[in-house]
């Protein structure tokens, strides 16, 4: 019942967008100062037409890159597939050897695109691929359940289709998942172990300074959020018949927590499309194009999320396991290791990730290193200015200084 109302909605919603959106660019040439009310009718329209929630993937759009002293451009191509990812390969033509890095994105209700900035800044100076994960409502019953197991698995795997020597960032929700990767790949002495690993503000111990979203995953027992959050997918799509959580509602609680601030931002739309400031009408559509693009989640990963990071704690605790074999962090030993953490991050409290370095007591302290970026939230560790100019900086300082 959950997703066919979600589904109902969007259905109903999305003719009168399209039509709105349409009338918007018919009225935009009738507009003249002497009637002001034209101009706000379009704004209100095109507001309406851009809010809607998608569950199309985005395109990464990557801009060229400079490599020494010319611009480049970026391909994408995939070079390994799972029936939940595919590994995507921001491939450039040159002939020079870079770090080869895998993004590990975050299997949250958006799309990896959400990493474009991510990728875009680490293009400068690495060979990047990212885990492109697919919307579970895509994926058939024959594939099979996907739960964390299945997530390290995926992160093995593509580890693996890198080569030998390759680094790994996760971003946010995976870190748990890497962190197991990397320890069971380093316990079966694998030659594709990563020579670094970064985890940026992702909960390795969610019981360090705990957030809304920390306390809300424990304020219920496992039983309410499957009974309350979990869908079976309609028989339009190919996943019909998996349990999911639908992305709609996991956007849903991610806007709940800031409310206020997502209806400034629509009010400041309407008022940037009434008064011609194309540049900045331009930059919300751009962000919430791609935040309003979500993807279902299967249910097996997001019951265990919740019930193995933030009710038991399990990794923290080293009680967790892998195919029912131990989980030990303390096997890595020729890993770098980084954690990075934001100031201001209300989704992953300061300490959360730096209880990595920690677990990781076998790698020497010179291999590894932690960086709290003041003046940011949880998007930007990630994304924006502080990314760019203070962040990857110390990420690309580690991962030079562990390539050879």
């Amino acid at each position: 019942m959950i997703y066919r109302a979600l589904q109902t909605g969007q259905d109903f919603f999305h003719p009168l967008r399209s039509m709105a959106r349409g009338l918007g660019g018919a009225m935009a040439p009738l507009e003249t100062p002497g009637l002001p009310g034209l101009k706000m009718l379009r704004a209100a329209f095109e507001v309406f037409g851009h809010s809607g929630i998608s569950s199309t993937r985005p395109a990464f759009g990557l801009a060229p890159v400079r490599v020494g002293n010319r611009l480049v451009e970026i391909g994408e191509e995939v070079v390994a597939s799972t029936p939940f990812a595919d590994l995507l390969h921001f491939k450039k033509d040159i002939d020079l050897a870079l770090p080869r890095v895998l993004v590990v994105a975050p299997m949250s209700g958006h799309f990896a695109t959400l990493l474009r900035n991510t990728v875009q800044v680490l293009l400068q100076d690495h060979d990047v691929y990212i885990t492109d994960w697919r919307n579970a409502r895509e994926v058939p019953l024959s594939a099979g359940r996907f739960g964390l197991d299945e997530f390290a698995e995926t992160v093995m795997q593509f580890l693996e289709a890198i080569g030998p020597g390759g680094h790994v960032l996760a971003v946010c929700q995976p870190v748990v998942a890497v962190l197991t990767a990397v320890a069971v790949m380093a316990e079966d002495r694998s030659p594709f172990s990563p020579r670094s690993m970064t985890l940026m503000a992702g909960p390795i111990d969610a019981r360090q300074h705990p957030t809304e979203v920390n306390n809300l995953a424990a304020s219920k027992e496992i039983g309410w959020f499957e009974r309350s959050l979990i869908a079976e997918v309609p028989w339009r799509y190919k996943g019909a018949g998996r349990r999911v959580y639908p992305g709609a509602l996991q956007l849903s609680a991610f806007m709940s927590m800031n409310m206020d601030r997502h209806v400034k931002a629509h009010r400041d739309q309407f008022w940037a499309l009434f008064k011609g400031d194309a540049a900045k009408a331009a930059q919300h559509r751009r962000f919430y194009d791609e935040y309003l693009a979500v993807m279902d989640l299967p249910a097996e990963f997001f019951l265990e999320t919740v019930k193995t990071i933030f009710q038991d704690h399990l990794l923290a605790k080293g009680e967790l396991t892998w195919r029912g074999r131990p989980v030990r962090p303390e096997a890595i030993r020729r890993t770098a290791v980084m954690a990075v953490e934001g100031e201001k991050d209300d989704i992953c409290g300061i300490g959360q990730t730096m209880a990595a370095l920690d677990l990781c007591r076998s790698v020497p302290v010179t291999m590894r290193s932690y960086h709290l970026q003041t003046g940011v939230g949880h998007y930007g560790v990630f994304s924006g200015r502080r990314w760019a100019q203070a962040i990857y900086p110390r990420v690309r300082e580690m991962i030079q200084a562990n390539e050879g």
